[in-house]
C-alpha cells in the first residue's frame, strides 16, 4: 500500500492504523491468527526500542498433518517449507507497509536459517527472539508438553512469525502464562525420542525442565535420513496427535 493511503484520522490513531494494516495482509482470514504483545524487558538488546510485537500464525493443512502420525512425509516437509516461505513474504510486505506509514518495524522470520555453523545456536538451540514467547504474550496460546506452541484456534497445526514495532498498541488478549494441556499426555507418549517428561509449562519454567531439545533434534535428523533420504531435520508426530489441533481443524 502507498504511504498516505489511510485517512487523516488513522494517522492520529496509529494503533488502529496498525490493526487495519495487519488485517489487510492476512488473507484468507480463516487461515490466520494474530495478536499484539507488550514485550518490555523481554527482548535482546539488539531490539532496543522495539517494545511491542505482532504475532502471526498461519494454519497448516490438516489433510497433510493427519498423515504424519507415524512420522514425517515428503509432502509435510514441502508444505512446512512452503508455509515458511509464505510467512517470510507476508512479513516483508507487512513491514514495508508499516514502515511506509510511519510505524517503525522489523521482521523476525518464521524459521531458523543458516545456523549450522553458529556455535551459540548449536550450544543452546535458541534464537535471539522466540516466536512462541511473542505469541503467548499476545494471548494466542501456550506452550505444550513437547515444547509446541498450542493455539486455541488451530492447536499446534500452524507456523509462527513475528514483527517488532516501536509504536505502542494495546494487546487484544491477556498474556497466557501457564499451560492449558492439563493431564493430557498424548504428545509425550508418542514422541519417538522421549524428549518430554510431562511437566506443565509456565512462564517460570525453563524449557529444559520439561523438554530436551537435543533429543528431539537428533530424532528429527534420523527421520530426515530414514524417511526422506535427505540431510534435513523434521518430525511432526506430536503436531498430528494433539487433540486440540484435531478438534479445532477441518480437513483443509
Amino acid at each position: 500500500m502507498d504511504k498516505g493511503w489511510y485517512p487523516d484520522s488513522f494517522v492520529e490513531n496509529k494503533p488502529e492504523m496498525i490493526r487495519e494494516i495487519v488485517l489487510s495482509h492476512l488473507k484468507p482470514a480463516d487461515k490466520f491468527i494474530y495478536g499484539f504483545a507488550s514485550l518490555t524487558g523481554l527482548l535482546d538488546n539488539r531490539y532496543e526500542g522495539f517494545s511491542w510485537g505482532i504475532s502471526i500464525g498461519r494454519k497448516l493443512d490438516s489433510r497433510i498433518v493427519d498423515k504424519i502420525i507415524t512420522g514425517p512425509t515428503i509432502e509435510y516437509y514441502n508444505h512446512y517449507n512452503q508455509i515458511n516461505l509464505e510467512l517470510e513474504k507476508l512479513n516483508k510486505e507487512l513491514t514495508d507497509d508499516l514502515n511506509d506509514n510511519g510505524i517503525e518495524s522489523i521482521s523476525i522470520q518464521p524459521t531458523v536459517k543458516d545456523k549450522a555453523n553458529d556455535p551459540e545456536y548449536l550450544r543452546t538451540l535458541t534464537t535471539s527472539l522466540s516466536h512462541k514467547m511473542v505469541a503467548t504474550r499476545a494471548g494466542l496460546g501456550w506452550i505444550g508438553k513437547t515444547d509446541l506452541f498450542i493455539s486455541s484456534t488451530f492447536g499446534p497445526r500452524l507456523r509462527l512469525s513475528s514483527i517488532l514495532i516501536k509504536t505502542p498498541v494495546s494487546p487484544q488478549n491477556k498474556p497466557i502464562e501457564k499451560s492449558l494441556c492439563g493431564k493430557c499426555m498424548l504428545c509425550v507418549d508418542i514422541c519417538p525420542s522421549h524428549a518430554a517428561n510431562g511437566i506443565l509449562w509456565n512462564i517460570s519454567t525453563g524449557r529444559e525442565d520439561f523438554f530436551d531439545p537435543w533429543k528431539c533434534r537428533e530424532q528429527c535428523e534420523r527421520f530426515g535420513k530414514e524417511k526422506l533420504g535427505a540431510d534435513v531435520r523434521i518430525c511432526g508426530m506430536c503436531v498430528a496427535i494433539c487433540p486440540i489441533g484435531i478438534k479445532n481443524n477441518t480437513k483443509s
